[in-house]
C-alpha cells in the first residue's frame, strides 16, 4: 500500500492491487516497458517528420534532431552515424 502511494498518478490507476511486493514491482516494471515502446514510437515519428523552417536556423534544427537521437539511444534504439548524416541533410532540402 505504501509503495502505491509513492508512484506517479499517471500509472497508479493502471496497476492492479497486489498483496506481494515483488508482484507489484513486476507490474510497475511491465508498465514502464509499454511506456518505453510508446515513447520510442513517438520519438521516431517526431524525428522522421522534422523539417527545417525559417523560424529556426540550421544549427538549432540539427541539434534538435541529435537530441532526439540521443533520447532514442537511451531507449536502446541505435542508428548508424552515416544514416543520420544523410537523413539530416535531406531534411534541410526544401
Amino acid at each position: 500500500m505504501y509503495i502505491k502511494t509513492k508512484i506517479s498518478v499517471g500509472i497508479h490507476g493502471s496497476i492492479e492491487q497486489h498483496e506481494n511486493v515483488c508482484e507489484l514491482l513486476k507490474a510497475i516494471d511491465e508498465q514502464f516497458v509499454t511506456s518505453d515502446k510508446a515513447l520510442v514510437s513517438t520519438l521516431i515519428m517526431k524525428f522522421t517528420s522534422l523539417k527545417l523552417t525559417d523560424i529556426k536556423g540550421v544549427h538549432e534544427h540539427i541539434m534538435e534532431m541529435r537530441d532526439i537521437v540521443a533520447q532514442l539511444k537511451k531507449l536502446e534504439v541505435e542508428m548508424f552515424e552515416s544514416f543520420l548524416v544523410h537523413f539530416i541533410l535531406n531534411t534541410l532540402l526544401p
